[in-house]
């Protein structure tokens, strides 16, 4: 579990050694009330969802119905993506500090209108062009902020364990329904977990069994920078939206160094794109990018 700190090497070891790992409360109180509050200006609360679910079908047409991509309108919601204590532990988990936040979805799920089990798959299948290295060189991490609690009922994700998933072949990425279901651990936690897996690691969604049931979490996936086989999103196509203008205007410059914003000291800063990236973002403190 998580120390006041920053996410403890043992949670590292064992998303190596087993492929997946669990921190619970990663994210205190304060921080998981206002992410959740950022999470109703993108969705029904159950209770609105659940008095009038013929109002949001859209939500609910396919499994997948309920994605939606970044950046959102609250910072709140959009800042646990890169929260510090994740940032730091992908850069122990990828070797460098040199990353990249490649993905960042929130998806909500509500019972009663579709089934949303799975079978076990790897999801590098479209996060990278290739295949993982058995050898755990250039990983990716993929994480769930679980922003609701996520119990028996409630879909929760099923992983296989890397000792039994890693004696298939990395080819199919996708299985038929019911295999390895026998060696599967089902991932329940509270609301604030940070649930945590790489790219090679076989896992499903499952059926939601209880009535009137709602999941809510938020992926942020990172990996080393400048591997151009491994990827989900492009940032620049979001980069006309008021809430991405928003948010790269609140961020650090760390922060934006993780979406690909050129750094302080990169060659493409001069007196013409200083003035004209502070005329697209009024609110970006310009000043660590025009220093030499």
């Amino acid at each position: 579990m998580k120390s006041l700190m920053a996410i403890s090497d043992d949670v590292l070891d064992n998303l190596r050694t087993e492929g997946y790992a669990v921190v619970e409360g990663f994210l205190n109180p304060k921080e998981l009330a206002a992410a959740r509050e950022g999470l109703f200006l993108e969705y029904p609360t159950p209770e609105a969802y659940f008095a009038n679910p013929e109002k949001y079908t859209q939500l609910v047409e396919t499994q997948f119905s309920g994605l939606k991509l970044a950046p959102y309108s609250s910072w709140d919601l959009n800042k646990i993506a890169f929260h510090p204590d994740l940032v730091d532990f992908a850069e122990r988990f990828c070797g460098t500090t040199n990353l990249e936040l490649y993905k960042i979805e929130l998806w909500a799920k509500y019972s009663g209108a579709i089934d949303y089990d799975q079978a076990h798959h790897r999801d590098f299948g479209n996060h990278n062009m290739v295949v993982p290295r058995r050898d755990m060189l250039w990983p990716q991490l993929t994480s769930f902020i679980l922003l609701s609690d996520v119990t028996e009922d409630d879909g929760p994700t099923r992983i296989v364990p890397r000792a039994h998933g890693e004696k298939a072949p990395m080819i199919p990425h996708l299985l038929t329904m019911g295999e390895m279901q026998e060696h599967e651990v089902t991932i329940t936690a509270p609301a604030g977990s940070l649930f945590l897996y790489s790219t090679d690691i076989f896992h499903r969604g499952s059926a939601m069994t209880g009535k009137n049931r709602s999941r809510f979490i938020l992926l942020a996936d990172y990996s080393a920078r400048g591997n151009p086989w491994m990827g989900k999103m492009s940032w620049p196509r979001y980069a006309n939206l008021p809430a991405w203008r928003k948010m790269m205007e609140r961020a650090s410059v760390r922060e934006r160094d993780l979406f690909g914003f050129p750094s302080p000291g990169n060659e493409y800063w001069n007196e013409q794109t200083l003035a004209d990236v502070q005329a697209r973002y009024p609110g970006m403190d310009m000043t660590p990018y025009a220093q030499k």
